[in-house]
């Protein structure tokens, strides 16, 4: 029997490279040390000051230790300072000096990716952003765990 080497895991992981690999040398090319991981932190920081790490994974939708390793990318780069918090198991975290004067630079790169991504939705012709969505809506709805439980065969032996 042939196998399929088009899986889910392996497009989306595909995808990710197309997008973030473009939008990464778009940094580049503006002469900025940053990754894409990097935006979502740093448009809640700067919609909402300085915050927690915990407060970042909310306000993100980043797992904790997702945004505790990109916060150590970022801190190497000198993009956000790492204070102690109120408790001494928290940290709070700020924008740089360093970082609020690339700001013009980096909303140049985003107003870029805005753009180039408007135009994959219309090469698309729906805005790949809402499959996404609706993809991760169905799956909170039904996960994909569920779904595998229901596809393995209950035949003995099998599994």
């Amino acid at each position: 029997m042939a196998h399929s080497l088009r899986t889910h895991g392996v497009l989306l992981r595909r995808l990710i490279d197309h997008l973030d690999g473009a939008v990464e040398q778009c940094y580049v090319d503006a002469g900025l040390d940053y990754r894409p991981r990097f935006t979502p932190i740093v448009r809640a920081l700067l919609n909402n000051g300085p915050a927690s790490l915990r407060a970042l994974s909310a306000l993100t939708g980043v797992t904790h230790s997702a945004i505790s390793q990109t916060l150590t990318q970022m801190s190497a780069r000198g993009w956000v300072s790492l204070t102690p918090g109120a408790d001494a198991r928290e940290r709070i975290v700020a924008l740089t000096p360093f970082a609020l004067e690339r700001l013009p630079l980096l909303e140049r790169c985003w107003a870029a990716t805005e753009l180039a991504s408007r135009s994959l939705d219309e090469d698309l012709g729906q805005p790949l952003a809402d499959v996404l969505i609706r993809a991760l809506e169905v799956l909170e709805r039904r996960p994909l765990s569920d779904r595998l439980a229901a596809a393995i065969p209950t035949t003995p032996g099998i599994l």
